[in-house]
C-alpha cells in the first residue's frame, strides 16, 4: 500500500527527509517516531503529494506521488495534528462539504455522513455546532472527515496531541477498530505507549533518516538482546550451586532476586525451574521482565550518538 525508495526532500541546503524507504503492506499500522525536526510530517506531506520529492521515489496505493498526485489525494485519508475544524458548522454540514470536495454524489454523501456519524457515536450531537464539541469528539469528528471518500490508507500525525487521557484512549480505541485487511495506518506520534499498543511495524527516524524499522518483538530482541526472567524468594536464598543451561546467564541478583537473561526460554526456562525446585529456592514468582518501545526508542537514540542525545534530554 506504501512503498518508498531513497525517498528525499530538500529544503534550500537542508535535507528533511534523506533516504527514506518503507514498506507497508495492507492491513498494518505502521508508526513513525522521531524528535521534533526529525522529518516525520515531512515524510506525511510526501506521502500526501502535498510535497514533491527532490530525490527517490513513493508509491501510494499504487500511485507515483510525483506524478499522480490527484489519485494519490484520493487514496488517503489525513488527520494533521491541527485539525482545521470549521467550529460555526455542525458536524452534518461540515463532512458535507468535504465530501463534496471529493465529488461525492448527494445520496451517496448523505449516506455516508449518516454512516460515519453513528460510527464515531456522534449522532446525538450533530446538529450542534462544533465549537460545543469536547476535544475527543472534535478529534473523531476530524477522524470522520479523513474517512468520508472511504480512502485505503489513513495517515495521522499526532491523532491524540494535547488531549486529556480518557479522550486519547477513545481516539486510539478508534484507530485500532479502522484496522482491517484493506486499509493501511501510518501514525507518527511522540507517545510511545500508543505506538506500542496501535502499531505492527515501528520505523525510527533522526535528522531525515532512518535509524531502524521492524517489528515490535523483532527491534527488543535487536536492540534489548535476549528476554529476561526473574525469580523471585519469600527469603534470602543463595543461587551458589546452581547450574545455569547453556544460553543463560546472570543479569542481576540480590538476596531475594535473581534475574536472567535466558537466550531460548522455551527450551531453558523448564530446566531452570526444576533446578530451583530440587535445591529447596523459596520461588513464589516466576516472570518475563516487561520490556517497553521506550527502552528500545532511548537505546537507538543514545547509539545515534551525542547530537541525538542533546535533542532527546532538550
Amino acid at each position: 500500500m506504501i512503498k518508498t525508495e531513497d525517498l528525499g526532500k530538500k529544503f534550500n541546503d537542508f535535507w528533511a527527509v534523506d533516504g527514506v524507504t518503507l514498506s507497508v503492506q495492507a492491513g498494518q499500522i505502521l508508526a513513525l517516531l522521531g524528535q521534533n525536526g526529525a522529518g516525520k510530517t515531512t515524510t506525511v506531506r510526501l506521502l500526501t503529494a502535498l510535497l514533491r520529492p527532490t530525490r527517490g521515489r513513493a508509491l501510494v496505493a499504487g500511485y507515483d506521488v510525483a506524478c499522480q498526485e490527484r489519485q494519490v489525494r484520493q487514496s488517503v485519508g489525513v488527520l494533521t495534528e491541527q485539525h482545521g475544524l470549521y467550529v460555526r458548522m455542525t458536524a452534518v454540514e461540515y463532512l458535507d462539504f468535504f465530501g463534496r470536495l471529493h465529488r461525492l454524489e448527494q445520496p451517496a454523501r448523505r449516506r455516508r455522513i449518516d454512516q460515519l456519524l453513528e460510527y464515531f457515536g456522534l449522532q446525538a450531537v450533530a446538529a450542534q455546532r462544533i465549537g460545543e464539541y469536547s476535544k475527543g469528539m472534535k478529534q473523531k469528528l476530524a477522524l470522520a472527515r479523513a474517512l468520508i471518500h472511504e480512502p485505503p490508507i489513513l495517515l495521522l500525525d499526532e491523532p491524540t496531541s494535547a488531549m486529556d487521557p480518557e479522550s486519547a484512549r477513545l481516539v486510539r480505541d478508534e484507530i485500532a477498530l479502522l484496522r482491517s485487511e484493506n486499509r493501511t495506518i501510518v501514525i507518527c506520534t511522540h507517545n510511545l505507549a500508543e505506538a506500542e499498543a496501535l502499531a505492527d511495524i515501528v520505523v525510527i527516524i533522526f535528522r531525515g533518516r532512518v535509524l531502524i524499522r521492524g517489528s515490535l518483538e523483532g527491534l527488543k530482541s535487536e536492540v534489548l538482546g535476549a528476554p529476561e526472567y526473574e525469580a523471585r524468594f519469600s527469603e534470602p536464598w543463595s543461587a551458589e550451586g546452581l547450574r545455569l543451561p547453556e544460553g543463560v546467564s546472570i543479569a542481576y541478583r540480590d538476596d531475594t532476586v535473581l534475574r536472567l537473561r535466558i537466550a531460548s526460554p522455551s527450551g531453558s526456562n523448564p530446566v531452570l525451574l526444576r533446578a530451583l525446585a530440587s535445591m529447596g529456592a523459596p520461588l513464589i514468582a516466576f516472570q518475563e521482565v516487561a520490556r517497553t518501545l521506550e527502552q528500545v526508542y532511548l537505546k537507538v537514540m543514545e547509539r545515534a550518538g551525542p547530537a541525538a542525545a542533546a535533542l532527546q534530554n532538550a
